[in-house]
């Protein structure tokens, strides 16, 4: 009886194409964790941030503090500024900071520096992101005419009623001689995926229920192109190239550790480090989206 002949070998590929296969994976490996990471764990980073933003300013508002919330000159960014409470749009005590880049908005909605704080003679901005980073403005679309919006700074607690609903383009709202102006700003879309592809900038305005508080001197006359609606910062670049060579870095490592150690003693080993850089990455490329998105 004949025997069968041995099976053939295969013959292995050609380390061009596994440098290219490898290449391939890694590229769709980074694209998932920043998908990850702005659609889910920058959700976690912010509520972390509201938190100590949270306990930061309620105890600068107690009576007791020695020290009083900033309302007035030059406000470090970053630096919680007021309290906004509007059931309608399912906000409830979050933290304000001042500044408006998209990195100052990871932390929760910011306030345009060029504008007076909340409750002070003229028109205050409040920028939010709709999608990313807790989406903490993706509801202010929901608001209807007379909702009311409170903010609590360190001059004393305001009441807004929401007047309007408009967009990019629109006429200006008319501000009341001697009154003051709130106007919430993220971005939106249209139909079912509109809170995940926003498309333009919406504006919320609402006018102060009494007389505003005065407006200390020495607030920023302008800011900076990214801290505009809509904007990026592309100064996250560097850092961001940074990150990424710090990828290929540890990329590297993990082969050769691979070739002189083994599998699970590689992987030990270069899963936290990986994971570390993976996350530098994402928290810069962050950055580089429009800071309403």
């Amino acid at each position: 009886m004949a025997s069968e002949p041995p099976p053939a070998r295969r013959e292995p590929l050609p380390v061009s194409v596994k440098v290219v296969f490898s290449s391939i994976a890694g590229l769709a490996a980074v694209a998932v964790f920043l998908a990850v990471y702005a659609l889910g764990l920058s959700a976690l980073q912010e509520q972390r941030s509201q938190h100590q933003l949270y306990a930061s300013l309620r105890g600068l508002l107690s009576p007791s503090s020695p020290v009083a919330p900033r309302i007035g000159g030059v406000i470090p960014p970053g630096t919680p500024v007021a309290l906004i409470n509007a059931p309608a749009a399912g906000l409830h005590n979050v933290v304000v900071v001042e500044g408006t880049s998209s990195g100052d908005l990871l932390a929760g909605p910011g306030h345009l520096r060029d504008s007076p704080l909340p409750g002070q003679a003229g028109q205050s901005l409040i920028l939010g992101k709709s999608v990313t980073a807790g989406a903490p403005f993706r509801h202010v679309t929901a608001f209807r005419t007379g909702d009311p919006i409170t903010v609590t700074t360190g001059q004393k607690t305001f009441t807004f009623h929401v007047i309007d609903q408009r967009v990019g383009g629109s006429p200006l709202p008319a501000l009341p001689s001697g009154g003051a102006l709130l106007t919430l700003v993220t971005s939106t879309g249209s139909g079912w995926l509109g809170h995940l592809a926003p498309s333009h900038v919406v504006y919320v305005d609402a006018t102060l229920v009494g007389r505003p508080v005065a407006t200390p001197a020495g607030r920023p006359v302008a800011v900076p192109v990214s801290e505009l609606p809509g904007r990026s910062d592309p100064g996250a670049w560097p850092y961001l190239i940074l990150w990424l060579q710090g990828l290929v870095l540890a990329g590297v490592g993990a082969v050769g550790a691979w070739m002189r150690w083994g599998r699970w003693q590689t992987w030990l080993v270069a899963i936290p480090v990986l994971l570390g850089v993976l996350w530098g990455i994402s928290q810069e490329s962050m950055h580089l989206l429009p800071n309403l998105l």
